[in-house]
């Protein structure tokens, strides 16, 4: 069920280490009434050399490929801008139109929308695993283009190659660090003391810095204890999952549509107390 803005969240504390919408889910908690500890752990930038970013495309342009996975609408949206930077926009638009869409999530298709296209194929699950799965089945010899994402696994270019597919992968963008080590050291400290009721994973690169700093820091024992006694929300499976490889569990997250409002709705959900009657 879909809430209306309440004060359901009132009296809890919530961490946001989301980056580039971070307002954008910090508004939705605060509308809430929750008392939101921002701390960004991610930030995306530009590709050191975009280079092979641009052959890629002018490739993609040339001879479109057979499909196109597409894992996130971060990568489609730089490589649409590259195009558009070097005045290739329409064909890189048209070529998108003649090739077989495959997206993994809800973020890729949105953004094919924004540029009045839609996926062919969106696979469930939404993860690696879910565009293995649908393409099992497939014939050989398919060109297939890869649009992948920092810290992605080998997995699905090594199937493709296996199954016989040509694949030609790009990496539209890097990740970089944001929050500094000793705000994220703050972070691991109050959720250990059992200071925060909740932890918000909108990425898997998210869960990773915070175990990467509590390493450099020596305090893998305090995020432990943190993760045991803070809740976690995961905005969805494949962010789900990085949490079970750090050690610890999802406690919320949307059964389906994974966005920001569906989480806030299970969070609410979860955490939320009725709204009181009366004057």
């Amino acid at each position: 069920m879909t809430l209306g803005m309440t004060l359901a969240l009132t009296g809890r504390q919530i961490v946001v280490p989301e980056t580039r919408e971070i307002e954008v889910l910090a508004g939705l908690l605060e509308r809430h009434g929750a008392t939101v500890i921002r701390c960004p752990l991610v930030a995306i930038r530009d590709a050191d050399d975009p280079a092979p970013i641009l052959a890629w495309l002018e490739r993609f342009v040339a001879a479109p490929p057979d499909d196109l996975i597409l894992f996130t609408g971060e990568g489609l949206q730089r490589l649409h801008q590259l195009a558009e930077t070097h005045g290739f926009e329409a064909k890189f638009a048209a070529a998108l139109g003649r090739v077989r869409k495959i997206t993994r999530g809800p973020k890729p298709a949105r953004r094919l929308r924004e540029m009045g296209l839609k996926p062919d194929l969106p696979v469930d699950p939404p993860t690696t695993a879910g565009i293995i799965a649908a393409l099992s089945a497939e014939a050989p010899s398919r060109r297939v283009a890869v649009q992948l994402y920092p810290e992605a696994p080998s997995d699905l270019v090594d199937f493709l190659a296996e199954a016989g597919a040509i694949v030609d992968p790009v990496l539209p963008y890097a990740y970089a660090s944001a929050a500094d080590e000793d705000r994220v050291a703050e972070i691991i400290r109050v959720m250990a003391a059992g200071e925060v009721d909740l932890i918000t994973f909108t990425s898997g690169p998210q869960v990773r810095r915070l175990r990467a700093v509590a390493r450099a820091r020596a305090c893998e024992p305090a995020l432990a204890a943190g993760f045991a006694r803070t809740k976690i929300a995961a905005v969805g499976p494949v962010v789900a999952a990085a949490v079970e490889a750090a050690g610890s569990t999802v406690a919320i997250a949307p059964a389906d549509n994974f966005h920001m409002r569906p989480m806030v709705n299970a969070i609410v959900e979860a955490l939320g107390q009725p709204a009181e009657s009366g004057a």
